[in-house]
């Protein structure tokens, strides 16, 4: 499990923004993983997807490194953000826009 668990912080603290998630930002395979790749594209971040349906083990291990039970969830710069229901929530009240220009990550006009 330990190269599971060094897969998921090599890519957590590479990228600035990423999302593990069910499907792909292109085709994402369940309504969660769906709602906030809309977000992240509306607010038109750039961020790295990382499809859990690949890997049993990346599927539960993301869920250990983060001690999150669901799917998607997001990272930023290195930190654990929330899954669907707290990125609609703090994107709605303006909030994940703000975190990530505080977090120095770039994002289209709001």
């Amino acid at each position: 499990m330990s190269g599971i668990n060094e897969f998921i912080d090599n890519e957590v603290k590479s990228n600035d923004v990423v999302l593990f998630m069910k499907g792909t930002p292109g085709f994402p395979q369940c309504g969660f993983s769906g709602q906030v790749v809309q977000i992240l594209d509306y607010i038109g971040v750039d961020y790295k997807g990382v499809n859990v349906l690949s890997s049993n083990d990346l599927r539960q291990g993301i869920k250990d490194y983060s001690s999150w039970p669901t799917i998607p969830q997001l990272y930023v710069k290195g930190e654990f953000v929330g899954g669907c229901d707290i990125i609609r929530e703090m994107f709605q009240a303006g909030e994940l826009q703000s975190l990530l220009s505080e977090k120095g990550v770039a994002t289209k006009a709001a």
